[in-house]
């Protein structure tokens, strides 16, 4: 598929399915624009040049505000949630790595098929390099995808791990801090209405006490925390996430769970009581992000404690008000593993991996386009390779590293392949909504979360080309 040369051709291809005029855009004929219309748009979007790309990210966001596909935040959901008003589910949050707009359309089908209102779309800080995704063309590729699967209500777009990186925090703390800052501008004028801030790799674990141990977690993810909600649309509160352990590390306690929030709470309400705080916590249980591999390419099976888990859900809730806890790096965990998510009282379990091992390992993906894949790994990152480390080891841990490069190459596989792939992905959707019992959440979703429509102004190249 080719993106549109112009805006004028764009606007052009669009007549009698779109209106524009001096009030913005109004939708005539949606059975059209959810055809290849909106692939065509969400494809200028993500490849066309700077002003066409610009226009049909505009047009992609006017038609959902239109058709009712708002991002929104979780927060009134999680809110009910630390209140005891709902309860009984465990609320997917997903990583679309590869080929987003399959993958979202996927996702969407899923849940139109089960009910699902309660699904969250994420991407992490460090995904957007390697994957070349920033969040206005993730955002805007959700919710194409949403327009053309015939989704409506909410949609829930986050920032996962906006993470502080340790080395270069220690080095330049306000640099560090500053860089955050503008990519939580960057994700909220976006679409981005839920936001995962990681302070966590600054917990000195070398601190006497628990209290100093976690002292500058609390204050970073407080000052970041009031940062954004400077930043909040109107009527719209986002919901923030926090974090106490970082995954891959030690186990987190109650003690932790307690020192955090104290300091934090503390800190974030020195200069307006009235701001609202976190509405979950992220906790470390034994997991680890993308799973461990062995050398034959299988994931090793890990000791994920899920009395952790509900042990700190329950504290959160019950002494902070939170939804609980949420878990990361799970997604590679056995299939039965999964509802054990809602016995355990979790309030949100983050999916990333297994969508990217789905599609490389599916025997629908192009043997040659795999194979191409794992030369240009040998050949950029062969260096990364360690000492006893198996091939299928290398691959396993650098073919994410593929996804920008590629990412044109597997937007562009041929409609049977993708089609192919996409069946798989629903499937997998669908198993995970039905094991974190989301299923039927659409009129809690609706009961509790009231979505803001915003409009953003005409653009000037949309203005000069558009009919009189």
């Amino acid at each position: 598929m080719d993106s549109y040369s112009s805006t004028k051709e764009l606007i052009s291809s669009l007549d009698g399915i779109l209106q524009l005029g001096a009030g913005g855009m109004n939708v005539l004929d949606e059975m059209r624009l959810r055809s290849e219309a909106m692939d065509r748009l969400v494809y200028s979007a993500v490849f066309g040049s700077d002003e066409v790309k610009s226009t049909a990210r505009w047009v992609i966001w006017e038609c959902a505000q239109r058709l009712g596909v708002l991002p929104s935040s979780i927060q009134g959901l999680y809110e009910a949630r630390g209140r005891g008003d709902v309860n009984h589910f465990t609320v997917p949050a997903m990583n679309l790595r590869a080929m987003a707009y399959d993958t979202g359309r996927a996702a969407f089908r899923a849940a139109l098929r089960h009910n699902v209102g309660a699904f969250i779309f994420e991407i992490a800080r460090s995904e957007m390099g390697y994957t070349d995704q920033r969040p206005e063309e993730y955002a805007t590729v959700l919710m194409g995808a949403a327009l053309r699967e015939g989704f409506r209500g909410p949609i829930f777009v986050q920032g996962d791990h906006f993470q502080a990186n340790r080395k270069r925090w220690q080095a330049d703390p306000e640099a560090e801090i500053n860089g955050l800052k503008k990519l939580i501008e960057e994700a909220i004028a976006a679409g981005f209405y839920n936001i995962d801030i990681d302070t966590s790799t600054l917990v000195d674990l070398s601190q006497p006490t628990v209290d100093e141990q976690q002292r500058n977690n609390f204050v970073t993810a407080a000052d970041l925390t009031a940062y954004l909600r400077s930043l909040e649309p109107q009527g719209i509160t986002i919901s923030v996430g926090g974090e106490i352990g970082e995954v891959g590390g030690k186990n987190s306690t109650p003690e932790e769970l307690h020192a955090f929030m104290r300091g934090y709470l503390k800190e974030l309400h020195s200069t307006d009581p009235n701001l609202k705080g976190i509405s979950k916590i992220s906790i470390q249980t034994g997991t680890e992000h993308g799973g461990v591999v062995l050398p034959d390419g299988r994931i090793a099976q890990v000791a994920l404690d899920f009395n952790v888990l509900k042990t700190l859900s329950r504290l959160a809730r019950e002494q902070y008000g939170l939804a609980g806890a949420v878990q990361h790096g799970a997604s590679t965990l056995p299939d039965e593993a999964f509802n054990k998510f809602v016995q355990a009282e979790c309030c949100e379990v983050h999916l990333a991996t297994a969508f990217q091992n789905l599609i490389f390992d599916s025997p629908a993906f192009p043997a040659d386009v795999r194979q191409e894949i794992y030369d240009y790994l040998h050949r950029e990152f062969g260096d990364q390779k360690q000492p006893g480390q198996t091939e299928e080891q290398f691959i396993y841990k650098t073919r994410k590293n593929a996804w920008g490069p590629f990412k044109r190459r597997l937007w562009d596989l041929p409609e049977d392949t993708r089609a192919a792939l996409g069946r798989e992905l629903e499937d997998k959707f669908a198993f995970y909504y039905q094991q974190l019992e989301v299923p039927n959440t659409r009129d809690l979703v609706d009961r509790w979360v009231k979505p803001v429509q915003i409009s953003r102004p005409l653009p000037r190249a949309v203005e000069e080309v558009k009919p009189s």
